[in-house]
């Protein structure tokens, strides 16, 4: 993996966001702001996951005037979305939002842009400048261009350096960008274009990548190769699926290249004819209990854990993990550091892993 890009660094409430601090993992609700109860148990719930900044749609005031509220009640980053109002933008800066995400090309003419950004500088508050592959200026004049990948990146790139520059010209510097599209190779060639030009922070993403299965392997995919080079300060992975679960599959991605710890690393066999147990209820159960425990997931933080369905390859592919199973006909071999230590009813081997983990 190579270096971390050197980039500028900015604080989003008590996250730091930039080479400096660690990469960091943002989701965004989706339920109506303006309905308090439900936007903080969403935002609670996010965080129990893990999730460090949490990103809120604000259409209307109504949205707004619920921000401090917000704040109050919960412990992550909140940043305001805003789109095309820049008076809402000021009112989520006054009610203490961390941040606010902005694309300067839809709120209007500069002067309301410099309102926006005076605001921001007096609270310490950054602003994220999101491009979209899907609302670029130029397809203002052109809906549907046959572009080639290239052009698409240099064209997003392009307008997040101009959008950059309208908050440079004004000196506000604490500035974080996202150039996303639904398409791997445009995501990331245009990442890259951006991270050669400028020392910005970059918050990364495959946008609308889908349900889940297709979702986490574009996300992955995209991501994980900006990582892999080095670009990237924060993520998110937009799934159709509940936040909670893109704040997992994020954080996999970092746990996968080495990036973060985050629960334990679980294997489990595919299974296949010879298996004479049900695997897949066994790890499924295992990591819905660990998962949605914060203080469980802390615990099993760093451990390997092996389920496996046999006793042919399952004892040597086990031999790496803590701890963990290899079964039988509705049993199971315990197996610690590679040596076979008792047999388990298969009906306790998610018991024994949890008990195991928490006495640990």
């Amino acid at each position: 993996m190579n270096k971390r890009r050197k980039t500028r660094n900015v604080k989003v409430g008590k996250i730091g966001i930039g080479s400096a601090y660690p990469v960091s993992v943002q989701s965004m609700t989706n339920t109506d702001t303006a309905d308090l109860n439900a936007t903080i148990a969403q935002i609670r719930e996010l965080e129990k996951a893990g999730c460090q900044i949490v990103r809120i749609a604000v259409p209307d005031m109504r949205a707004a005037e619920n921000v401090d509220k917000i704040k109050k009640a919960v412990d992550a980053a909140i940043v305001a979305d805003i789109h095309f109002d820049w008076r809402l933008a000021i009112e989520c800066v006054k009610r203490g939002a961390d941040k606010i995400r902005i694309n300067p090309g839809n709120i209007g003419d500069k002067a309301k842009v410099r309102e926006v950004a005076k605001a921001c500088a007096d609270k310490g508050i950054p602003i994220r400048i999101g491009v979209n592959c899907g609302s670029l200026k130029a397809l203002k004049k052109n809906p549907r261009p046959d572009w080639p990948a290239k052009k698409w990146a240099l064209t997003m790139a392009n307008e997040a350096m101009e959008q950059a520059e309208i908050l440079d010209s004004m000196n506000f510097k604490d500035i974080v960008v996202s150039l996303k599209a639904d398409d791997i190779e445009r995501t990331v060639l245009a990442n890259k274009i951006f991270a050669e030009k400028t020392d910005i922070p970059l918050h990364l993403g495959v946008t609308e990548a889908g349900t889940f299965v297709s979702g986490v392997v574009k996300s992955s995919i995209g991501i994980g190769s900006l990582l892999s080079e080095g670009i990237g300060d924060t993520i998110r992975v937009s799934l159709t699926e509940n936040p909670s679960t893109q704040v997992r599959t994020a954080f996999e991605i970092l746990k996968a290249l080495g990036m973060a710890e985050y629960g334990p690393e679980i294997i489990s066999c595919p299974t296949c004819g010879r298996c004479q147990a049900n695997v897949y209820k066994a790890v499924h159960d295992i990591e819905e209990r660990i998962y949605s425990n914060p203080a469980l997931r802390e615990k099993a933080k760093g451990k390997k854990i092996a389920v496996m369905g046999c006793v042919v390859n399952g004892p040597g592919e086990a031999r790496e993990a803590d701890f963990g199973i290899c079964g039988g006909r509705g049993k199971g071999v315990w197996i610690e550091k590679g040596k076979q230590i008792k047999v388990i009813g298969e009906n306790e081997w998610s018991n024994e892993i949890i008990r195991k983990i928490r006495n640990s």
